[in-house]
């Protein structure tokens, strides 16, 4: 019955989180990507912190696991900002390359 229920709600969270970003104007999504950068930096801490603290070869590998996906995810999440960064400067004219 337990696992009912977390698929439940890992179900609902899909739809509500598909519902809200999908109402996000263009505009806000770059402050979003900046929040959620934030989010994934203190998420990355937290799981060094837990692999500080493992005590069995297996919280290890998770928590090193934790570490690289984190990692991968913030910076996967700054170059998206830099690209939509890049979306709002101007075209450089002829004269300026």
């Amino acid at each position: 019955m337990e696992a009912m229920a977390i698929v439940s709600i890992f179900v609902l969270a899909v739809f509500v989180g598909f519902e809200v970003v999908s109402k996000v104007s263009s505009t806000l999504h770059t402050p979003l990507m900046s929040g959620a950068n934030a989010i994934h930096g203190v998420i990355l801490v937290g799981a060094i912190i837990v692999a500080d603290h493992s005590e069995t070869n297996l919280e290890l590998g998770l928590s090193l696991a934790a570490i690289v996906l984190a990692t991968i995810n913030m910076v996967g999440g700054f170059v998206v900002t830099d690209r939509m960064l890049e979306m709002f400067k101007g075209k450089k004219k002829e004269a300026d390359k």
